[in-house]
């Protein structure tokens, strides 16, 4: 049986969108399912750290801090506290990025910040981060004062 769920699970490993519970949701309802995952963790074939990484490094471009821990938290897993400091430094420079690709030009009104505000909220930026943004957006210039 553990010949027929490998590949599988090896499959899914190797694309590296998939943690332990997403490949025994997937697999075949044996009652091996957990024996196979055990050998991928024992042979480095699965790996929650490398997973998390991996989320942290596809989402950072484009999303918030509170986005990336709440996908995590939907795998049960956390930031570890490197991981937590290095995205809290980079995003503001990571809400700028995004709001320039989108947006590019100041709001004329209230009704256009706001529809600025809400697009970078559900990127998952903190509200913080997403007053910043608008207020250099309307100035012109970053407010580097705030770090």
């Amino acid at each position: 049986m553990q010949r027929k769920l490998l590949p599988h699970a090896r499959a899914l490993a190797a694309q590296g969108e998939a943690d332990g519970g997403d490949i025994g949701d997937a697999a075949d309802p044996v009652a091996r399912v957990a024996e196979v995952l055990d050998w991928l963790e024992a042979n480095r074939y699965l790996s929650q750290q490398r997973f998390v990484e991996s989320r942290i490094h596809v989402r950072a471009a484009r999303h918030g801090n509170l986005r990336i821990q709440q996908e995590l938290a939907q795998h049960g897993l956390a930031l570890d506290p490197d991981a937590a400091q290095s995205l809290k430094a980079s995003e503001i420079d990571r809400a700028r990025d995004v709001w320039s690709r989108k947006f590019d030009t100041p709001a004329a009104d209230a009704a256009g910040r706001a529809r600025q505000a809400r697009f970078l909220t559900g990127r998952g930026f903190s509200a913080e981060t997403v007053r910043r943004v608008l207020r250099e957006s309307a100035r012109g210039a970053p407010d580097d004062k705030a770090n």
